[in-house]
C-alpha cells in the first residue's frame, strides 16, 4: 500500500510525541548496531515504543530495542532512538524519512547519527572512529523522492555541508579527550542486508570510500532536506569484505561494538554536553 506522505502525515506523530511530553528536546540522536548504551543514560526518561507512534515505523533487527527515548543527556532535552530503520527492512525510501522529520517537527535543532560500520580504508582498524565528512550514495535513491512536502524543506537542496562541518570540529575537539582513535573519512552506502563483496570494496576504496554500511545516507539527506545540522559518527566494527582474508558476520559486528562500548559511549556524550 502506498501512503501519501504529505506534511499532515508527519504532522501525526510529531503531535502524539509532543503529547507526551512537556518541552522540546533540542538534539536528536539515533543509535546504531551496538549503541545502545547510550540509551541507558538519559534521566527522566519517557520510552515511547515504536509502534505506538502514528504513522511511524518498526525496527525489526533482533538488536534494536525499538524505542523512542526523551529526556535528559550531559544537560541536553534529547530525543534519542534505540535501534534505526534500514531500506533492507523492507521500507521504501520515502518512508525513511519519518525519524529526521519527526525531529524536525517537534523543534530538534541538531541530529547525531551513529553507526556500525566496515571500514574500507586500510589504516582504520574494528574499534576506531569515523567522524563522517561526505558519503557515497551509489545506489541513486532520495528519500524525498515523490510529491515534495513544501512545510518542511524545498523541493531541490543543497548538501555541500550535509555533514555539517561546525559539527565536526566540535567532534574532533571531543576527540582529544577520548582513548579511541578517530578519523575523518567518507561513508558509502549500500542497501544490504548482505555484507559486501570483495569486488564492490575495492571500488569502494578507488572511489574514495573510507568505510560502508547500510543505513545513515537516508537519514542524512532527510536531514539536509530539512536544513537540519547533523554530526555523523562510524565505529568501524569489522574490516570489509576482501580486507582481510575472513568471512564476515553479525556476531563479530555486535563484538567489537561491545568491547568500546563504555569509551564510545563517554565519547558521544562528551560531545553532546559540547554542543
Amino acid at each position: 500500500m502506498k501512503y501519501h506522505y504529505d506534511f499532515a502525515y508527519f504532522q501525526k506523530s510529531a503531535d502524539y510525541v509532543r503529547s507526551k511530553i512537556d518541552f522540546t528536546p533540542e538534539i536528536a540522536i539515533i543509535l546504531g548496531t551496538g549503541c545502545g548504551p547510550l540509551a541507558d543514560e538519559i534521566e527522566d526518561a519517557i520510552t515511547i515504543p515504536y509502534e505506538e507512534i502514528p504513522n511511524f515505523l518498526v525496527s525489526t533487527v533482533s538488536d534494536h530495542a525499538g524505542n523512542l527515548i526523551l529526556g535528559t543527556l550531559m544537560g541536553k532535552k534529547v530525543i534519542c532512538m534505540n535501534g534505526r530503520f534500514h531500506y533492507y527492512e523492507g521500507y521504501d525510501f520515502e518512508q525513511l524519512t519519518a525519524p529526521v522529520r519527526l525531529f524536525k517537527l517537534l523543534g530538534v535543532q541538531k541530529t547525531i547519527l551513529t553507526n556500525a560500520a566496515g571500514a574500507v580504508n586500510t589504516e582504520y582498524a574494528p574499534g576506531d572512529v569515523v567522524i563522517l565528512k561526505d558519503h557515497l550514495n551509489f545506489f541513486n535513491v532520495c528519500p524525498t523522492r515523490g510529491p515534495n512536502v513544501d512545510e518542511i524543506g524545498p523541493r531541490f537542496f543543497d548538501v555541500s555541508d550535509i555533514y555539517t562541518k561546525d559539527l565536526r570540529a566540535i567532534a574532533f575537539e571531543c576527540a582529544k579527550r577520548t582513548e579511541l582513535k578517530v578519523h575523518e573519512g567518507v561513508y558509502m552506502y549500500f542497501p544490504g542486508p548482505h555484507f559486501e563483496t570483495a569486488a564492490e570494496i575495492r571500488a569502494a576504496r578507488i572511489l574514495g570510500a573510507d568505510c560502508v554500511g547500510m543505513s545513515t545516507v537516508p537519514e542524512a539527506l532527510t536531514a539536509a532536506h530539512c536544513s537540519m545540522p547533523l554530526l555523523g559518527i562510524s565505529l568501524m566494527t569489522n574490516m570489509a569484505t576482501g580486507v582481510r582474508d575472513e568471512k564476515l558476520c553479525n556476531g563479530e559486528v555486535s563484538e567489537t561494538a561491545h568491547s568500546v562500548e563504555e569509551p564510545f559511549k563517554e565519547f558521544i556524550k562528551d560531545i553532546i554536553a559540547h554542543l
